[in-house]
């Protein structure tokens, strides 16, 4: 048994929390507000409030009172929201704290957002901090969550970063996607994971994989115009695509992670529409 803390309860990282529970590791799970600790404790999870964006101090005393071995980080940059700046101070916190504790490993749920804007096939050695810095191929967005990579890699402590692609499942069902597209290219792939498999690579790279970058996307997959089309297909719901273009645009690769052993439910993105 493991005593495992998993920061940011939210869509992955609550299912997350409820297998290594059924599992009989000894798991904390946390959100933001007392609010979000409280509906996790309906759930039968032991929860605790962690807030990154407070002072550091708050973090280390809410995970000294459970002694973590085991660190999944899974918490969303914000970008939408504006504040994906943070990003990279909140990881920074955590990891400050981790430092303070008989913390063992530390699990970074990061995304694919980290690679270059080139219509190549990416292996985790195309985007790090390094290669980022004052290339204008790299989005400000990839350089602020390469730092946090960064930032646990030189840490010390044993670690794994995976990468996600596209996040699909239950209550993130593709089609609900496609009225926010302006166009989708039938030239670039849809890389795309599915709630099962995001769940599969980060227990797999919790217990399997140490100090190493590995991307978790759908091995297989095809255009982004077939891939929405098939989506709204399978919802019923009345959609149409939005325009179709040629622009062809990165295809991210799970080779490594296949390699080191993990093994994938889902073999085709055609497959999770």
């Amino acid at each position: 048994m493991k005593k495992i803390a998993i920061v940011g309860g939210g869509w992955l990282g609550t299912p997350l929390a409820k297998l290594f529970t059924s599992l009989g590791h000894d798991v904390l799970v946390t959100k933001t507000t007392s609010e979000g600790a409280a509906e996790l404790q309906v759930q039968g999870l032991h929860s605790a409030v962690v807030n990154l964006a407070n002072d550091k101090q708050s973090t280390i005393d809410a995970l000294s009172a459970f002694q973590p071995q085991l660190i999944i980080g899974c918490f969303p940059p914000g970008f939408r929201r504006g504040n994906g700046e943070e990003y990279a101070l909140y990881w920074q916190h955590l990891i400050d704290a981790a430092m303070l504790l008989p913390v063992d490993k530390i699990v970074m749920v990061s995304s694919t957002t980290v690679y270059p804007n080139r219509a190549e096939s990416m292996s985790e050695d195309q985007a790090s901090f390094e290669l980022a810095f004052g290339n204008a191929e790299f989005s400000d967005n990839a350089r602020v969550m390469l730092q946090a990579e960064q930032s646990l890699i030189d840490c010390g402590i044993r670690y794994t970063i995976v990468r996600c692609s596209g996040l699909v499942g239950p209550n993130r069902h593709p089609a609900r996607f496609v009225s926010h597209l302006k166009q989708v290219s039938d030239q670039a792939p849809a890389n795309m994971l599915h709630l099962t498999d995001a769940i599969g690579a980060v227990s797999y790279a919790l217990f399997h994989i140490d100090n190493q970058v590995v991307n978790a996307t759908t091995p297989n997959t095809t255009s982004k115009a077939e891939f929405y089309q098939a989506a709204i297909d399978a919802s019923g719901e009345p959609l149409e695509l939005p325009p179709i273009v040629n622009h062809a645009d990165k295809h991210i690769r799970a080779d490594k992670l296949v390699d080191l052993g993990y093994k994938f439910h889902f073999q085709h993105t055609l497959e999770i529409v």
